[in-house]
């Protein structure tokens, strides 16, 4: 029997889709699953609705216990095989007001912060030595477990990760699934998306469409570029900022607009405002979609704990199929996030890259992409130059790399002098509390 825990279980919703999906799969209904969060209201609420799912859809063949506070972790890990993490250190408040608040302060505008800037570095700062605690406790009761990152800042966490521990890992992203679709949905290609072909690769949030072809084996690139510029041109919408980077470097990306947004030094400008409602640039996007997602949560929260014929078909998400895949052997491709042996080669190796994997009984395994267009590979390189400084500072617990991080960041340097990055920095390393004392 297949024994699976997920780690930040209070995410009810992520936690009911995850695992719905698993008790979905034939070859792992019947799995033991372990629930485990710090919050036990939150996680007393998402084992209710896996509950329901498991009696109305999975007829209780699925053995469900949940696991509360940090002294019950290593038992809810205890032979486990698969490990879904999907923590949030800090939560929307205090941590993500005061990622966006503090900065605000300085002139420093963002719109999602949860994977660069600034606000990257921060949530990966107080995130990191909880992932070692995890670390510790997988080396301990379950060494042989894949541990399966969709927490943010997916590069930095995961990276962290496959460099410092011996946790067997690969971080996944929604954001490789949907690329083509969006691009091609959002022309007016819908047509071309049944049975193409595509190639993605870079860094989580920044990987690459690199090639993509209908059935028939045509390059859609050229009809591509020609609408995807000719719509930035004539109307307003929600991925200009993509649709700016096949006219200026030539390729679509996966991650949003308005997470590409703060990613550069572009178009986030004090000294040009009007950059924001030209390219339609959600500023503090993030906190506003927390403020929507706790609202609705409490509204729903009343009814569907208590929701005894709670319903589920499996859905996309890569998580089911990977663990499903390595328990029958059965091929899978999947774009995963991994570091760097060689894979790409024009990126530094201690990066974590996001490339093709084939997903079978010997798990997860990456597949070599080469170089990456000269202009892509520097896009790439700016944030990992952040992402890799953050991870000496969460190492070495050194202030100065947290400075270096922030000072090297496309958007902060763009935007803030260097005294007031490091001002900044001390500010939001003080309002972290005791998240941020190791760094103090």
């Amino acid at each position: 029997m297949v024994k699976i825990t997920f780690l930040g279980a209070g995410s009810t919703v992520f936690a009911r889709n995850v695992l719905g999906d698993c008790m979905a799969a034939q070859s792992l209904s019947d799995a033991e699953i372990a629930l485990y969060d710090i919050d036990g209201r939150r996680l007393s609420e998402s084992l209710a609705i896996l509950e329901a799912i498991n009696k109305t859809t999975n007829n209780g063949r699925a053995r469900i216990k949940s696991y509360a506070g940090e002294e019950n972790r290593r038992e809810a890990l205890r032979g486990t095989d698969f490990i879904i993490n999907a923590i949030q250190i800090g939560g929307y408040d205090p941590s993500t007001v005061i990622d966006f608040e503090i900065p605000k302060k300085y002139g420093l505008r963002q719109t999602i912060a949860d994977t660069l800037g600034i606000g990257g570095i921060m949530r990966a700062l107080r995130t990191i030595p909880v992932m070692q605690t995890f670390a510790n406790d997988i080396e301990e009761v379950c060494p042989e477990a894949l541990f399966i990152n969709y927490a943010n800042p997916m590069a930095m966490l995961t990276g962290y990760m496959q460099r410092y521990t011996e946790v067997k890992t690969v971080g996944l992203c929604h954001s490789v699934q949907q690329c083509a679709e969006n691009i091609l949905t959002g022309i007016g290609l819908e047509d071309k998306l049944e049975g193409h072909t595509e190639l993605i690769a870079g860094i989580n949030h920044m990987a690459w469409l690199l090639d993509i072809r209908d059935r028939d084996g045509n390059d859609l690139y050229p009809e591509i570029r020609r609408r995807a510029l000719a719509k930035n041109d004539n109307e307003k919408h929600n991925d200009m900022i993509r649709y700016e980077y096949i006219r200026n470097f030539g390729y679509y990306c996966t991650e949003s607009s308005e997470h590409n947004a703060e990613y550069n030094p572009f178009y986030i400008k004090s000294r040009y405002p009007e950059l924001i409602e030209k390219y339609n640039i959600p500023l503090d996007e993030y906190p506003r979609r927390c403020v929507e997602q706790i609202r609705a949560w409490e509204e729903d929260r009343k009814t569907i704990a208590h929701d005894a014929s709670r319903s589920h078909e499996r859905s996309s998400e890569y998580a089911s199929y990977i663990l499903e895949s390595i328990v029958t052997n059965k091929p899978y491709k999947i774009g995963g996030n991994v570091l760097n042996t060689g894979l790409i080669t024009n990126l530094p190796a201690e990066a974590c890259v996001e490339v093709p994997c084939l997903v079978d009984g010997n798990g997860i395994t990456p597949c070599y992409v080469g170089r990456l267009p000269v202009q892509l590979a520097a896009m790439n390189t700016t944030n990992i130059n952040v992402q890799l400084l953050t991870i000496e500072a969460a190492v070495t617990k050194k202030k100065e790399h947290i400075y270096q991080a922030a000072m090297l960041d496309p958007h902060t340097s763009a935007e803030l002098s260097i005294d007031d990055i490091k001002n900044m920095c001390d500010d939001l390393i003080e309002a972290h509390g005791a998240y941020m004392d190791i760094y103090k």
